[in-house]
């Protein structure tokens, strides 16, 4: 179909909304121009103008903007409205007020991870001359075996005699590579000793790790600007293999692309990344992106995840789905079926758990299942924020993580696996994510009841709650359902 006129779509990578909409567009036959944010991010503050959203996709026919996709939908159902939209941007040049698509020139394309290149990290080549020097074996200590070893003794009898350095440097070179994150006592220990005590490389520690099998030798980085990383990447493979409904995930498809390959690169520079003294804005982002990645390449690698055995080697210690949400989200709570808290009072992980729980969290982390919150990715920063949930929400604003998990949350609650409401039986059916973690919310029923109120949006639901929480009412939870949304 030709038109004089002119379709827009504002979208963001990977969002499910914006996919949809644009395949009912094409279904239609209707041409459209995709003003993409992420690669335009010039044209957000236009955005911003003519919307007054925060939303995407939003879209245009001509200078009459017609909402979201489910305002689309309702227009595509509605044939005499879509037939006058139609004859207006097919008879009609787009008018002045009408978006302006930006100069393709102009776009700002990211680095293709394959390209990301590091600063080499001096220890990284002791590392490997270590591993050459036929130190790493297993050794035998009484009845204990510590497999993949090597002595702080022997370690600095090698230093002193290949490096040419004295006893106390050697000692001090130990410490470094424990304090990079590059090897730790076998006893968890943090300090390096000369003495006939058993060390390990990270590479050799836990081959069950999905980020195990070889280091990477760049310097280690603060979590935010690797999370970010992290991020942009995990965003391009959701943009490749959403379905294009949204529901979906092509996980068959993510193992055979090259953006996966890249992925599995980068998280070898989880293994030492920084992530002791980095902000709680700074951790809840990091280990949420981490988590929900974590649940994609154990399903490309492994299927269906097991939340207490698939993990990552992060900043030198391992962490499994459990560890991230129980131990570093929730503050170190016990989770579902455990029967003590994740990290004892010696782990050296309580550095890295928040001093709090965060709620907002069980709205961001992704499980793999088709009850769980949709798909998105989180950011610390206050300036650019992009996130896919059950409305495409993007953060055009100056939001930060906590912000990005309320508008997620209420997203969710806003849909039919989140909450729902029976006045005349004065009921509140909630997902089950409540009575796992009903801790987590309140005390008791009013208190978790009050909770999702405040985090619920405007709507005809929140209106109906208010009344059934004016009386006695009952909570009831939802099934869940945990079949793996994959195509």
């Amino acid at each position: 179909m030709e038109l004089k006129g002119r379709i827009i779509v504002y979208s963001i990578m990977g969002c499910p909304h914006c996919m949809r909409a644009k395949n009912s567009l094409q279904e239609h036959n209707l041409p459209y121009t995709d003003i993409s944010l992420d690669l335009y991010p010039q044209c957000r503050e236009e955005f911003q103008a003519k919307t007054g959203k925060k939303t995407v996709p939003q879209i245009f026919f001509n200078n009459k903007h017609i909402g979201g996709n489910d305002d689309l939908q309702a227009v595509i159902k509605n044939k005499e409205e879509l037939k006058k939209l139609i004859e207006e941007v097919k008879n009609n040049e787009s008018q002045s007020d009408a978006p302006v698509p930006p100069d393709p020139s102009t776009a700002q394309h990211s680095a293709d991870p394959g390209e990301i290149v590091c600063e080499p990290d001096e220890y990284a080549i002791l590392v490997h001359d270590l591993k050459d020097s036929g130190l790493i074996k297993d050794h035998r200590k009484g009845l204990k075996t510590y497999k993949n070893s090597f002595s702080g003794k022997d370690f600095v009898d090698w230093v002193v005699k290949t490096k040419q350095l004295e006893r106390e440097q050697a000692i001090e070179m130990g410490q470094a590579l424990i304090d990079n994150h590059f090897g730790h006592n076998v006893k968890s220990s943090e300090t390096f000793e000369d003495k006939d005590v058993y060390y390990r490389l990270l590479d050799d520690d836990d081959e069950d790790a999905l980020n195990s099998g070889g280091m990477s030798d760049c310097k280690p980085r603060p979590a935010a600007e690797l999370g970010a990383d992290l991020r942009k990447l995990i965003l391009r493979l959701y943009a490749a293999f959403l379905s294009p409904d949204g529901k979906k995930v092509d996980y068959k498809g993510i193992g055979g692309s090259d953006e996966f390959k890249h992925y599995i690169k980068l998280t070898k520079e989880l293994q030492r990344v920084e992530i002791v003294d980095a902000s709680r804005e700074e951790k809840l982002a990091f280990f949420i992106n981490v988590y929900n990645a974590l649940v994609v390449h154990a399903n490309v690698s492994r299927g269906p995840p097991f939340f207490n055995t698939v993990k990552y080697i992060i900043g030198g210690h391992s962490y499994s789905l459990q560890d991230i949400e129980n131990g570093v989200l929730r503050a170190n709570r016990k989770g579902v079926g455990m029967f003590s808290n994740p990290f004892g009072k010696n782990d050296p992980r309580l550095k890295v758990a928040l001093e709090k729980h965060e709620p907002l969290i069980h709205f961001g982390l992704v499980c793999g299942a088709k009850s769980c919150p949709p798909i998105k990715t989180y950011t610390p920063d206050m300036s650019t924020v992009t996130s896919l949930t059950p409305q495409s929400i993007i953060n055009i604003g100056q939001y930060a993580v906590i912000e990005q998990l309320k508008v997620a949350s209420e997203a969710f609650l806003d849909g039919p696996d989140g909450c729902d409401v029976n006045v005349s039986k004065k009921t509140v059916y909630l997902s089950s994510i409540f009575k796992w973690y009903f801790i987590d919310f309140g005390k008791n029923n009013e208190e978790l009841v009050q909770w999702v109120y405040d985090y619920m949006g405007e709507s005809e639901k929140k209106e109906k709650l208010k009344e059934v929480m004016s009386g006695k009412f009952k909570v009831s939870y939802l099934s869940y359902d945990w079949s793996v949304n994959s195509k």
